[in-house]
């Protein structure tokens, strides 16, 4: 592994698959309607206020944000009409400083639009600021999130009579295993492990010991995948 793929983010958190998540708040009158989608790209992010402004056709703001990437590279933020800096920014700050557990930021592949109906009453600079935070934050503490993690799959090649018993003590260990493959020589068992180099050296020794040092791991590809939070 070069150094360049060793500085790629090998996990961030995201919302669940699924439908889009909802969460409505009234601030002094007015109505906050914020919306979460999982956006893998900025086609899909922008999809979601495209489809919101169809839906809410008669509201005065559509103001969102948006944070794609592993690395999370990608973040926009829009305040659609409303003063600037005190909706589009304030929600994005909600996505990127979200502490997703101990301490860790790590939010991303997410699109957030606040749809607002305004009550009549003036909020200010500094209220407006307030309330597309709260709505974002408090939307986000309700949806259901996941763990993004990207995983190196890996080979052994097995006699057919020793890989159930190998499959056993690779997953008593805690590996994930993978789809099993079948070959008339033998059993090709696949194991999926955090993909950096620690992991995978540590999979290298415990197989070595698990089988006297007569089968070796080989390195495949890497695929993301949901890891409940």
């Amino acid at each position: 592994m070069d150094n360049e793929e060793d500085s790629r983010a090998t996990r961030y958190t995201t919302l669940a698959a699924g439908p889009d998540h909802r969460h409505e708040l009234e601030i002094r009158r007015s109505r906050f309607i914020t919306v979460l989608r999982r956006s893998p790209d900025e086609e899909t992010a922008r999809s979601l206020v495209t489809d919101l402004r169809r839906e809410f056709h008669d509201a005065r703001h559509h103001c969102s944000a948006f944070v794609i990437g592993p690395d999370r590279m990608i973040q926009r933020s829009s305040d659609d009409g409303e003063p600037s800096g005190t909706a589009g920014i304030p929600m994005l700050e909600a996505l990127i400083k979200r502490e997703t557990a101990a301490t860790v930021t790590d939010l991303s592949d997410i699109s957030v639009v606040v749809v607002r109906y305004f009550g009549g009453i003036l909020l200010g600079a500094g209220g407006l600021v307030r309330a597309y935070s709260e709505s974002v934050s408090t939307a986000l503490d309700l949806a259901p999130l996941v763990q993004r993690r990207r995983l190196r799959l890996c080979a052994i090649n097995s006699p057919h009579a020793d890989a159930g018993r190998l499959e056993n003590d690779l997953r008593s260990a805690g590996y994930v295993m993978a789809e099993t493959g079948y070959e008339p020589r033998h059993t090709i068992l696949r194991v999926a492990l955090p993909d950096d180099d620690a992991a995978i050296s540590e999979a290298h020794a415990r197989l070595a010991s698990l089988t006297s040092g007569n089968l070796e791991l080989r390195l495949q590809g890497t695929e993301w995948v949901d890891v409940p939070c």
